[in-house]
């Protein structure tokens, strides 16, 4: 199995997202945000498209791991990948979400 293809590093999006950010102007046919000229909405919709490529790697990890646990699978190492992708997807999230939270207590300590 060779390095990932493109469409592995592609983020989806999230169904009902619209109800979290409102419109979302910028967002392309694939879901990912497309660059606008003030940026409005544009962080709303990377974050929401990152938690539903987050959720879709977990699924498909769960799904994997299932079908090699009762021998459905045919190819391990398939398995395996998707796993290992979905643990290291959800270290990375998790690294964000210490650095915006490092980044919101720094910003909250600045005296004006």
């Amino acid at each position: 199995m060779g390095p990932l293809g493109g469409s592995e590093w592609s983020v989806g999006t999230i169904p009902g997202a619209q109800a979290l950010g409102g419109t979302n102007p910028g967002a392309s046919a694939t879901g990912a945000a497309a660059p606008t000229g003030s940026g409005a909405g544009s962080f709303a919709s990377v974050l929401t498209s990152a938690i539903g490529s987050l959720d879709a790697s977990q699924s498909t990890a769960a799904t994997a791991s299932e079908q090699l646990a009762t021998g459905q699978a045919t190819d391990p190492t398939t398995a395996v990948t998707a796993v290992e992708n979905a643990s290291l997807s959800m270290d990375f999230a998790a690294q964000v979400r210490n650095q915006l939270d490092q980044a919101a207590q720094t910003l909250f300590q600045t005296q004006m």
